[in-house]
């Protein structure tokens, strides 16, 4: 996966910790639109596995 495209999730997970929904799928969707077959496939992986950065602070560990 590219970088830019693994800050921009990164990115919207933050917004969404946030409750900044519109804008966190705004900036997954641009990375999702420019995403090819195999890095849509990446992206999958990402998202179940850092599916718990959408709803915890990494900052604190998710306390």
């Amino acid at each position: 996966m590219r970088d830019s495209t693994r800050r921009a999730l990164e990115r919207s997970a933050e917004l969404t910790r946030q409750t900044r929904f519109v804008e966190a799928v705004e900036t997954a969707e641009a990375v999702f639109r420019t995403a090819d077959f195999d890095e849509h496939r990446e992206i999958e992986t990402w998202l179940v596995d850092h599916a718990d950065d959408y709803v915890r602070d990494p900052a604190t560990g998710g306390e």
